[in-house]
C-alpha cells in the first residue's frame, strides 16, 4: 500500500472515524481507515452507551441491524457511603422513544459493524497497521508514515484517541493535563439475560443504566458506572487523574471494595468476568479542546475531547459520531473546492458549532471545574444517607422534627458551603 495516494486517509476506526469513512466513501472519495488493533473495537473500552440521535441521522433504523445491547428504559443515580446507599430512579417509556433512545454496546461488536458499514461504502480498512507519523511538507500534512510505508492523501482526519500524539505533531493539540482527564477502568461481567432482568426490574431487550457517587472512589473526584447488556454487566470507576496518586488505596483495590459494596455485590453476584480494561477518558469539556483543523488536517472524536460528563449522564459517542459527519461533510466541500488549507477546512468548525456538539460543551464548559469540589464525593453522599437514616431507622428514641435532623447533618458541611455550592450548581445547571 506504500506510495498509493487517497483522497482522505483517517486514522483509527472508533464510531467518529468510520462515520467520517462511511460518508466519504459514500460520496465517492477513496478513503483509507487505519486502525492500530487487530479490529475495529479491540481497544475500545469504553462504559457502554450509545445516545442514539446523531447515528440515527446518518443510518436511519441503525439498531435494527447494529449490534447493540439492550435500550435504557431505566435510569438511576446512586450515592454511597461505606455502608449504605440513596438511590434515585427514574423509569419511563420517554426514554425509548425513537431518536430520544439510548442503548449499552460492546465496543468491540459495535465498533467492527460500523466500520463494517464504511467498508460496504467503499473505504478501504487497514487494521493491525500502527501509524507512527504524518507527513508533512511546507507546514501542510499530506499522509501518514506507518513502518516503512508511507501513504499520501489530500486531508488527513485524526480520530486516534483521547492521548493523540499525531494532534500533537500536527501542532493542533498540546500534552494532557492531569485535571483533563480520567483513568477508567472496566470488568464486564457474565450474567444470564434473564437474571439481569430480575435483578433490574426489565423486560427482555430492556436496559438500565446507573451512575455512582461517593465511597466508590473513597472520596476522589469520579464516579462508578453499570449498565445492563444482553448476557452481561459493564460495572467500572473514573477517577480525574490529577487526584489519583495523592494518598489511599490504588484504583485496583478501590474497584475490589467497590465491588463488594452492599449495594453493588448483590447486583453482580454468581456472574463470571469476562474482560477487565483500562482506559484514559477526556473530562476538560470546552476547556479542553484543541485547534480542530489545520492545513489537510482535522481532529475529531475523544482527540478533540468531545465528551460531556454532566454527572447525571456521561456523552461521547454522539459527540464522536456527530464529529465524524461533520467532519465528512466539510472534506467532500474541500474536494470541490480542490482546496485542503486551513481555511477551506475551517467549515468543520462550522458545522460544529451549529450542531449539538458546541452548543452542549458550552452550555457545561463551567461543570468539570465545578466538579473538582471534593464535598460532592465525600461530604454530600453522607449528608443525604445520615439524613434518610434518621427518617427511616426507629429505636425508640424520641423522634425529631424533619427540619431539625436536616439542620444538625447540614451544619457538619456548613451551611455557607451549601448555599455557595448549590448557588454555582444552579447556575451551570
Amino acid at each position: 500500500m506504500s506510495g498509493e495516494r487517497f483522497d482522505c486517509i483517517i486514522v483509527g476506526a472508533g464510531p467518529s472515524g468510520s462515520i467520517a469513512g462511511y460518508l466519504l466513501a459514500q460520496a465517492g472519495l477513496e478513503v483509507l481507515i487505519i486502525e492500530r488493533g487487530s479490529f475495529a473495537g479491540s481497544k475500545n473500552m469504553t462504559g457502554g452507551r450509545l445516545y442514539s440521535h446523531s447515528l440515527e441521522k446518518i443510518i436511519p433504523g441503525f439498531s435494527k441491524e447494529a449490534p447493540v445491547e439492550r435500550k435504557v428504559v431505566k435510569e438511576t443515580v446512586t450515592m454511597l457511603t461505606g455502608d449504605s446507599a440513596l438511590s434515585l430512579d427514574f423509569q419511563s417509556e420517554l426514554l425509548g422513544e425513537e431518536k430520544k433512545d439510548s442503548y449499552t454496546v460492546l465496543r468491540a461488536d459495535f465498533d467492527q459493524w460500523l466500520a463494517a458499514k464504511a467498508e460496504e461504502a467503499g473505504a478501504i480498512l487497514a487494521s493491525g497497521v500502527r501509524v507512527d507519523d504524518l507527513i508533512i511538507r511546507d507546514g501542510r500534512v499530506t499522509g501518514v508514515i506507518a513502518g516503512e510505508d508511507e501513504m499520501e492523501a489530500d486531508v488527513v482526519i485524526l480520530a486516534d484517541g483521547v492521548n493523540s500524539l499525531l494532534a500533537q505533531k500536527a501542532g493542533l493539540k498540546a500534552e494532557l493535563k492531569s485535571d483533563q482527564v480520567a483513568v477508567g477502568v472496566k470488568e464486564v461481567i457474565e450474567l444470564p439475560a434473564n437474571v439481569i432482568e430480575d435483578r433490574f426490574n426489565l423486560n427482555p431487550g430492556e436496559g438500565a443504566a446507573r451512575l455512582f457517587v461517593g465511597d466508590c472512589t473513597k472520596g476522589k473526584i469520579g464516579g462508578g458506572f453499570l449498565y445492563t447488556n444482553k448476557n452481561s454487566i459493564s460495572l467500572g470507576l473514573v477517577f480525574t487523574l490529577s487526584d489519583l496518586g495523592t494518598e489511599g488505596l490504588s484504583v485496583p483495590q478501590m474497584f475490589e471494595e467497590f465491588k463488594q459494596h452492599p449495594a453493588v455485590k448483590p447486583l453482580i453476584k454468581g456472574g463470571k468476568l469476562v474482560e477487565y480494561s483500562g482506559h484514559l477518558v477526556p473530562e476538560g469539556g470546552l476547556n479542553m479542546l484543541p485547534k480542530l483543523y489545520g492545513d489537510g488536517v482535522l481532529v475529531v472524536g475523544d482527540g478533540a475531547g468531545l465528551v460531556i460528563n454532566a454527572g447525571y449522564t456521561v456523552r461521547g459517542m454522539d459527540l464522536a459520531i456527530a464529529s465524524g459527519e461533520a467532519a465528512a461533510q466539510a472534506v467532500i466541500a474541500a474536494k470541490e473546492k480542490g482546496d485542503y488549507t486551513a481555511p477551506s477546512l475551517a467549515h468543520y468548525k462550522r458545522l460544529l458549532d451549529n450542531s449539538f456538539v458546541m452548543r452542549d460543551l458550552t452550555k457545561y464548559q463551567d461543570f468539570p471545574p465545578f466538579m473538582e469540589n471534593h464535598r460532592i464525593f465525600n461530604q454530600y453522599p453522607q449528608l443525604a444517607v445520615d439524613i434518610f437514616k434518621d427518617l427511616y431507622v426507629i429505636d425508640g428514641s424520641p423522634l425529631k422534627p424533619l427540619k431539625k435532623t436536616a439542620l444538625s447533618h447540614m451544619k457538619k458541611v456548613g451551611i455557607v458551603n451549601l448555599l455557595k455550592d448549590a448557588w454555582k450548581g444552579g447556575k451551570i445547571l
